[in-house]
């Protein structure tokens, strides 16, 4: 995976968490929702992406 997909991915984490975040402090439990939806679409993305660079990396040392 590139740089730039790995930033974007933690960008939509960090995101997420700050949303939820302030879901939570002004009680608008909408907000906490799709924070939290963020910031787990962007982790399970950069999951996605090191499993990828582990296949490749293998596929490389073979």
């Amino acid at each position: 995976m590139s740089t730039g997909d790995k930033a974007r991915h933690k960008g939509e984490e960090v995101k997420g968490s700050i949303k939820e975040g302030v879901g939570k402090v002004t009680d608008d439990k909408s907000l906490e929702a799709e924070g939290k939806a963020e910031k787990w679409s962007g982790k399970v993305k950069g999951t996605v992406d090191d499993a990828v660079d582990d296949v490749a990396d293998d596929r490389t040392t073979h």
